[in-house]
């Protein structure tokens, strides 16, 4: 099912900036059990991120009176939902006076199957050669320029491979090409810091948010490839997979701990 601008549509102008610029934003959400995860969240930082882009979206009703037509198309029926607002059509040029009504999508997909043991016994990841750019402006927001992870993404077709991850220009670890990351060190809870790279995932927040409330603590902070190695437990996570456990990244071994188990079932738990 795709909805554009509310009407059954599957094609966009050719002048539409998401086309030609990637002028937007987007959010991915899962949809399990009659009701989109999280949804609230989701929400919030896509009409955050589009005032960040100075992105003129004042059709926040209507946007959700068509999430609740999908969700009832749907039914009990697991799916992934995925919300695009662009900039809208403009003329050829980057400048665009924002006289343009934004474009917004909405388009359902297939829940997407994955091995049962990469939740139990965790997934083996591999390190990316692109990098990601260092833009404070950009940084955390899922814009539609997502050119960099396309590239990462492009670098192994290696099925035992589940994920891979990326590291900004000064080489410091800062997330999958679709997930965040964290790291267990002496029983604390790490995450890179997405200030200036990266996505600052709904599911992150929920981490850091489960793992506080439990007397975990959680730090967001630079985390370099060596302390990577030595951490005592890795695990990824994302709207879609929620926490995979990282059982080895190249070469090296990491076992299954507690903490990523604990905070695997907190998620399950937890209201959505």
């Amino acid at each position: 099912m795709v909805l554009i601008n509310g009407k059954n549509n599957d094609k966009v102008s050719v002048f539409d900036r998401g086309l030609q610029y990637g002028d937007g934003v987007f959010e991915t959400i899962a949809y399990r059990n009659g009701k989109p995860e999280f949804l609230e969240q989701h929400l919030e930082r896509l009409f955050t991120s589009c005032d960040l882009l100075s992105i003129n979206f004042k059709q926040q009703d209507e946007l959700l009176s068509e999430l609740a037509l999908v969700c009832e198309a749907l039914q009990q029926e697991q799916a992934v939902i995925k919300i695009t607002v662009t900039r809208g059509e403009g003329s050829r040029g980057y400048f665009s006076d924002n006289s343009a009504l934004p474009t917004r999508i909405i388009s359902t997909h297939s829940h997407p199957t994955f091995p049962e043991y990469y939740q139990k016994d965790g997934v083996l990841l591999r390190f990316c050669e692109q990098t990601l750019s260092i833009n404070s402006r950009l940084a955390g927001i899922k814009h539609l320029n997502r050119l960099e992870q396309v590239l990462a993404r492009n670098e192994w077709d290696d099925p035992d491979i589940a994920e891979g991850i990326m590291s900004d220009d000064d080489d410091n670890i800062i997330e999958g090409t679709m997930s965040n990351l964290f790291i267990v060190a002496s029983d604390k809870l790490y995450t890179p810091v997405v200030t200036r790279a990266g996505i600052a995932g709904v599911v992150r927040a929920q981490v850091i948010q489960l793992a506080t409330r439990s007397g975990i603590s959680v730090q967001e902070q630079i985390i370099t490839k060596k302390a990577l190695a030595e951490a005592d437990e890795v695990f990824v996570c994302n709207s879609v997979i929620g926490i995979w456990p990282v059982s080895a990244i190249s070469n090296k071994l990491y076992p299954v701990g507690f903490i990523t188990q604990f905070l695997q079932k907190a998620l399950a738990e937890c209201d959505k």
